[in-house]
């Protein structure tokens, strides 16, 4: 399959990701370190062994996922930089790395973190049930957990919140309402969306500057109000676009992978695409989500994660607070914490 040519502004390869989260660096010599990867060592191999035995591979796995998020939780960033080329080496991997939605977010066969198709496995579409059913059955187990997990749940969540979003912007703005999502992958969201079923929406832009996902939108959309875009976040602050502005804009993946700087002149740029009254969402991972460790270990999915601070931090550094609304909450299992900012008029 093709690589995609990223912009250098979305930043959203594993290799920027590091870079943001701080240098490179090797094992840490104090002992304290060394005391915790030996409880790390012993926590891989007591799962190979459960895996080995095949008793009950759904137990292993979220055992294996506990076991990394409290070894992570308990040393720095920098000391767990440097566990995690050693967990994925070990050989209880290749027992994790049968579960297909693992395996292809390990991998990365589109050249990023987080494509449109690694949400498919955690949306459980359709799309991703062939490569579910020739798993092996250990894959098909581990599966069942990773599609269960908190932070698979928080994802199907927003999926639905941005629905309900997209729908109460319809109902307030009839068959005027217009909308720009930006990074929308397949947009799934809109499959449930009953203003776009309506024909109640004037257009919905969805920008993406993956090819594959911006034709899997030009066939899945052909005859609505959803007019699917090939381009980037660098473009969008370029003005390539001219797209002209909407009710409500959001990013709900993006931020994941955006340093700061880069998050709030996308915010900044938002704001200005917005009508009277329009809105601007944007979402990220919590710090602190269970399924930190497992995530940037085994599935090699490195994400900038933020706390209602840092996500007030965008909000406060990109708007002046007198001229909007703005609010941050967190989904229901707090695993996704997200920001709206809307414009008083």
């Amino acid at each position: 399959m093709s690589q995609i040519v990223l912009d250098g502004m979305s930043l959203i390869t594993p290799e920027a990701v590091a870079r943001e989260l701080g240098p490179q660096v090797i094992a840490d010599p104090n002992p304290a370190a060394e005391t915790v990867r030996a409880q790390l060592a012993l926590v891989l191999q007591l799962a190979e062994q459960r895996f080995l035995a095949g008793d009950n591979v759904m137990a292993a796995t979220s055992r294996i996922n506990e076991d990394l998020h409290g070894i992570r939780s308990r040393v720095s960033p920098q000391v767990w930089k440097s566990f995690i080329p050693f967990v994925q080496n070990h050989a209880v991997a290749d027992f994790l790395l049968q579960d297909p939605f693992v395996r292809w977010s390990f991998e990365k066969p589109r050249g990023y973190s987080g494509d449109a198709q690694l949400l498919d496995f955690i949306y459980r579409h359709p799309s991703a049930e062939g490569a579910i059913a020739a798993a092996s059955p250990v894959g098909q187990q581990v599966y069942k957990v990773s599609s269960a997990a908190q932070s698979s749940a928080a994802v199907r969540e927003r999926r639905d919140l941005l629905t309900t979003y997209v729908d109460e912007v319809a109902a307030t703005h009839g068959k005027d309402a217009e909308i720009l999502t930006i990074a929308a992958g397949h947009l799934r969201e809109a499959n449930r969306s009953i203003a776009l079923q309506s024909g109640d929406l004037a257009r919905w832009v969805a920008l993406d500057q993956d090819p594959l996902s911006v034709g899997s939108m030009v066939r899945d959309f052909a005859e609505t109000a959803v007019t699917p875009i090939d381009g980037s976040v660098s473009g969008l602050l370029t003005d390539t676009y001219q797209l002209g502005q909407f009710d409500f804009v959001y990013a709900a993946g993006l931020y994941d992978y955006l340093p700061r700087k880069v998050a709030v002149r996308l915010t900044k740029k938002c704001m200005q695409m917005l009508k009277p009254k329009g809105m601007f969402l944007f979402a990220n991972f919590a710090a602190g989500i269970p399924d930190d460790g497992f995530m940037e270990t085994f599935m090699n999915w490195s994400l900038l994660l933020r706390t209602e601070a840092e996500m007030w931090d965008i909000v406060n550094a990109s708007v002046d607070r007198n001229t909007v609304d703005a609010q941050v909450y967190y989904g229901d299992n707090r695993n996704i914490v997200y920001a709206t900012i809307r414009k008083n008029g």
